[in-house]
């Protein structure tokens, strides 16, 4: 049986991440705005959607949003980076993890490029 799925119905949700206005690494896996944004936040950086988040082909097959790196983002608060949060003005876009990292107010922390990637229906 053959399954197709066209490429603008990936695109649909992966254009929602372009709403994106702020980026956090946190301490543990938020489950709303307000965690990623102010529960367990350990620095942020304004992002801009639109030019930060840019959609494409995915890497084998199907469709992928990719975040583009943030340099030298100020840590506000003590903690380990467990995940990184994606927000816009109202809710939680996206959760994903990053490899645990002990942060120290005061330091900066950089944020690799990464990829949402949805592949093609087998």
């Amino acid at each position: 049986m053959t399954k197709t799925l066209h490429n603008d119905i990936f695109d649909l949700g992966l254009e929602e991440l372009k709403d994106t206005n702020i980026m956090t690494v946190c301490s543990q896996a938020p489950a709303t705005r307000t965690e990623a944004v102010s529960t367990y936040d350990l620095a942020d950086v304004a992002v801009t959607g639109a030019t930060d988040i840019v959609v494409s082909d995915g890497d084998t097959n199907g469709r992928k949003a990719r975040m583009a790196a943030k340099t030298a983002v100020a840590v506000d608060h003590d903690g380990t980076a467990t995940h990184i949060a994606l927000c816009d003005a109202t809710r939680l876009l996206l959760v994903t993890s990053c490899t645990s990292q002990v942060l120290t107010t005061g330091n900066t922390i950089n944020f690799p490029a990464f990829d949402l990637e949805f592949a093609d229906p087998v």
